[in-house]
């Protein structure tokens, strides 16, 4: 009875009238979260839509769950606060509340920057690259890792940790990881220099002394280029920013250059039929460009007449331009057809001298000479 009397009496002398006036903090609160979650936010979002920037629609999406988030536990807070809670318990719970906050409000930026956002959609635009460029993913990651990091610093700070400290052991430790890393922070710098510098992106064909092929993607480490033969090569980045790079994608027009050697018994007014005939005829082609076509006698080799071609096709693709290609060396062939001109085959001719008759006359007779001498020293 004793103990059923002392449970009774504690029972009542609770503070009833805070802890209802207390949840009925708490029940308001969630009550708004609810309609906040139903009607308020899509209220703002239709306004929101309506700007002529998505960033205030985007910023307003990466953040929901957060607020969300925070109202219930601005709630949960209201409502504690309101009790009778001594003061050193207090400085606890605001210390909670504050971290909270923090860890809220880095979610929401880290939503926002993990989302193809206009913020980066509009630095796309601006860029020669468009949505192709690598700097847009590359920016994302280094945002996003910046953001954890803050958020965990002062979080930490707020729990009264000794920042500087922890600064100034990671300088140390950096120094320490720098010696230890020396080739992956290299690999890394190489990589903000080649999304800086935008020498290729995305889907380039580029051809370096490493390798060639279609760019696919590039990392903090490395960049993965896709070669013709389908093999997928993974180049350090520290490898491609010390290298001469050509990007052939960025080809308005693709080359075509050859020799066509023609023999020697080919005469002047032949050659320069054919030259003349040649050079119409890439200039009537509607698939060369007429900028500049060079169809000249280049020089007398070896073994023919060397006709120097060089001029350029419209088209930069690939099969393409072999189909180009293709079409213009039988072009070419059909003239020397129809002008009877021969092309010329690798040889080379060989004189043999012949000496007059009492050349060899004189040769036998020094010959017996010798013979005669050499039988009298034998006797």
């Amino acid at each position: 009875m004793d103990y059923l009397y002392n449970w009774w009496y504690w029972f009542l002398d609770l503070p009833w009238i805070d802890m209802g006036i207390a949840f009925a903090i708490f029940l308001l609160i969630f009550i708004f979260r609810k309609i906040f979650t139903a009607y308020l936010f899509r209220f703002v979002m239709r306004f929101a839509k309506k700007s002529p920037t998505d960033i205030f629609t985007n910023m307003l999406v990466a953040f929901e769950k957060p607020i969300r988030f925070f109202i219930g536990v601005l709630g949960i807070y209201l409502a504690i606060l309101y009790l009778p809670i001594p003061r050193e318990q207090l400085g606890l719970i605001n210390t909670i509340y504050r971290s909270i906050i923090i860890v809220c409000v880095g979610w929401g930026l880290f939503n926002f920057v993990s989302t193809s956002s206009s913020l980066f959609d509009k630095i796309s635009e601006k860029m020669e690259d468009g949505e192709d460029s690598m700097l847009i993913p590359f920016l994302s990651k280094l945002l996003r890792f910046v953001i954890i990091a803050l958020t965990i610093t002062v979080v930490a700070y707020e729990w009264d940790y000794d920042i500087n400290g922890f600064i100034a052991g990671l300088g140390l430790g950096g120094l320490a990881f720098a010696l230890a890393a020396q080739d992956t922070l290299s690999n890394f710098f190489g990589g903000i220099i080649i999304v800086t510098e935008r020498p290729f992106k995305n889907g380039d064909w580029i051809e370096t002394p490493t390798v060639e092929g279609i760019v696919e993607d590039i990392s903090f480490r490395s960049t993965k280029v896709r070669t013709f033969e389908d093999s997928l090569v993974t180049v350090p980045n520290r490898t491609l920013a010390h290298e001469a790079i050509t990007n052939w994608s960025e080809m308005d027009k693709r080359l075509i250059s050859f020799n066509v050697g023609v023999e020697y018994a080919t005469s002047r007014k032949k050659l320069e039929r054919v030259v003349e005939r040649i050079e119409d005829m890439l200039q009537e082609h509607e698939d060369i460009d007429k900028e500049l076509i060079i169809v000249k006698l280049n020089e007398m080799g070896a073994s023919s007449y060397n006709i120097f071609l060089y001029f350029f096709t419209k088209t930069t693709a690939w099969v393409e331009w072999f189909d180009i290609k293709q079409k213009m060396n039988l072009e070419v062939i059909k003239i020397l057809e129809e002008e009877e001109v021969n092309i010329a085959f690798p040889s080379r001719s060989m004189y043999v001298e012949r000496y007059p008759e009492d050349f060899y006359a004189a040769l036998e007779d020094n010959h017996l000479k010798k013979t005669t001498r050499k039988e009298t020293v034998d006797e």
